[in-house]
């Protein structure tokens, strides 16, 4: 941020300070980081979960209840949601960890449906001709056809937490949305720039990778 100082002093003339100095930015990267990993960990075993287990013939009758259960999360904008937290965990990174799980549910629950409602019908009949239980079909038939499918709905549920994340400042979860509460209480742009762009360049570095993961997924069969 040193090096992009005159362009923040262009943008602040008059302040004081224009580069946010109030913590480390790689400390408060860290902090975004385990924030939203552990809110998109826990969101993506229960999304596999529900998707799997609702995919089930003993599970069918409770399909559409789980996709309406999972569309509660995005039917709340995500600062509603930190404010029925907040109460019930109080300040901190629990309240947003719980506001990402529900905010983030919806992208992978969705997926996980799509992609194995989308395993091609004559495999599974393949695979039970071949004497595979149950288990064994879901484990080495649909699973890893699905995988691809199930991979970009984790993609669209962490890409938007990175982003979602930020409002865990304004309920004292320390991570980068920091520098842009400050510059929003301070009316220092400079501030609010330096936080959006790294959230920005996070995004897009997680959502290259599981671009790169993706494309892996989906050649793997044809290797």
């Amino acid at each position: 941020m040193e090096l992009l100082e005159p362009f923040f002093r262009w943008v602040e003339p008059d302040a004081r300070s224009v580069i946010y100095a109030r913590a480390s930015f790689v400390d408060l990267l860290g902090r975004h980081l385990l924030v939203v990993g552990a809110a998109g960990a826990v969101t993506v075993c229960l999304g596999l979960i529900a998707g799997i287990a609702v995919t089930r013939r003993y599970g069918r009758d409770f399909l559409p209840l789980a996709g309406q259960l999972a569309s509660i999360g995005q039917t709340f904008p995500p600062v509603a949601v930190l404010a029925l937290a907040v109460p019930a965990l109080g300040f901190g990174t629990p309240a947003i960890i719980v506001a990402l799980m529900l905010y983030g549910l919806l992208p992978i629950l969705r997926n996980t449906l799509a992609g194995l409602d989308g395993v091609d019908p004559a495999l599974k009949e393949a695979a039970i001709a071949m004497g595979m239980t149950p288990r064994q079909r879901l484990w080495r038939v649909e699973l890893p056809l699905a995988a691809p499918v199930i991979l970009a709905g984790v993609r669209t549920s962490i890409t938007i937490n990175i982003a979602t994340a930020a409002l865990g400042a304004t309920v004292g979860a320390s991570n980068l949305g920091d520098p842009i509460i400050a510059g929003i209480i301070n009316a220092n742009m400079a501030y609010v720039i330096q936080g959006a762009l790294l959230i920005a360049l996070l995004a897009l570095t997680v959502d290259s990778l599981f671009d790169l993961l993706e494309q892996q997924l989906r050649h793997r069969p044809t290797d």
